[in-house]
């Protein structure tokens, strides 16, 4: 038995399970959109229908999303690792060049990605080093189809078929 004393034996353990990628979207009061990678994305309820992800606290892309009082949740594909990686960076123009359009509340829905869900911010509480961001949803769509990109043991995957 191993007991978790630190923040890597801790990442290493719970790496063996695996994650699919999402990218959390939003446009800004200037109308410029921003992003940020999640690999930790959850229903919460059905009724009323709300989502959550965790973003850090040390994340400078969360404070920019939390202050448009809403979001898009893109579930990332399988062939979409470099956009992924793009947008997990710190670079302030990571969007630029992005293809996407506009949920129906503003936010980017990204090209190639297999749903979206539009989303109010509907509470945030403090979880550790983390937070916990609800969103409401009001919109939500199968966007393309396909099989979603995966992070698991520090490294991205795909779903394997079945034989």
């Amino acid at each position: 038995m191993s007991i978790v004393t630190d923040g890597a034996s801790f990442r290493k353990i719970l790496g063996h399970y695996p994650t699919g990628v999402c990218a959390i979207t939003a446009t800004q009061q200037d109308q410029k959109p921003t992003a940020m990678i999640v690999g930790s994305f959850t229903s919460v309820s059905l009724d009323p229908p709300l989502v959550a992800f965790f973003p850090d606290k040390a994340s400078t892309s969360w404070p920019k999303i939390e202050a448009c009082g809403g979001f898009c949740v893109n579930v990332l594909a399988d062939d979409q690792e470099a956009l992924c990686r793009a947008l997990a960076s710190k670079d302030p123009e990571k969007f630029d060049g992005v293809p996407h359009r506009l949920s129906p509340r503003g936010a980017p829905i990204l090209d190639g990605a297999l749903a979206w869900i539009d989303c109010s911010l509907h509470a945030v509480h403090e979880a550790g080093d983390h937070y916990i961001a609800i969103g409401k949803v009001h919109a939500l769509d199968i966007h393309h189809p396909g099989t979603p990109l995966l992070f698991h043991k520090g490294s991205y995957g795909k779903v394997a078929p079945l034989l």
